[in-house]
């Protein structure tokens, strides 16, 4: 069995993945910046259906490098996904990862209103100064929030990363994203995840300063 192992130095791993990745996208491109934050998403999850469901909108990626080089904040809905954030690469630019879904008063905001702490979580996030990018991978009522918000007129969002996973509102909370007039980057369908959303904000990172 050990025969059909491959030795790969641990510093090549993730060079050869990509390589790997690239051929059996089978010759599909898409524009260099967007072609990133794919191939990072199908690397993160072993998963080509990325090559499908990620719905950008125009400009979304440049629109981020420029947010993130101005000092932008990223806001996330979960713990696994400010974890996964390279948050050296955003530091570099004086930006800072939050996420308060583990504040006592977020989470008593959140009962007294009858309300998932992921909603309140994004409305704290709207209160930062500066660019903010929020990146959902959890949540479709974050999403629902943010969308409610930008029609108030309440927050500007640099970019909307949309890739909740899951099963009850999640295809819908990601459509009304699309249709939202903001930077959205957006995983259509029921896949997605905290693995995911700090996927794209790395793929987007990875690429600020070049």
């Amino acid at each position: 069995m050990l025969n059909g192992i491959t030795i790969v130095k641990p510093e090549e791993i993730e060079k050869r993945s990509m390589e790997i990745i690239t051929a059996e996208l089978g010759g599909r491109t898409w524009p260099e910046e967007e072609a990133l934050v794919v191939k990072r998403c199908i690397h993160t999850a072993a998963d080509f259906d990325y090559a499908d469901n990620l719905v950008f909108s125009e400009g979304a990626v440049k629109l981020a490098k420029e947010a993130v080089m101005a000092g932008a904040s990223i806001v996330t809905d979960t713990s696994m996904a400010a974890a996964g954030i390279n948050k050296k690469a955003l530091a570099r630019w004086g930006g800072r990862v939050h996420c308060f879904m583990a504040d006592e008063s977020v989470a008593a905001e959140a009962k007294e209103k009858g309300v998932t702490r992921a909603s309140i979580c994004m409305e704290r996030g709207a209160g930062i100064p500066g660019p903010v990018i929020f990146a959902v991978g959890n949540a479709p009522t974050a999403l629902i929030r943010l969308y409610e918000m930008i029609r108030e007129g309440t927050v500007h969002p640099a970019l909307i990363i949309g890739v909740p996973v899951g099963f009850v509102n999640v295809v819908e909370s990601k459509e009304l994203i699309l249709t939202a007039p903001v930077p959205y980057i957006v995983a259509r369908g029921r896949k997605g995840g905290s693995n995911i959303a700090a996927a794209i904000c790395n793929g987007i990172l990875y690429q600020c300063g070049r």
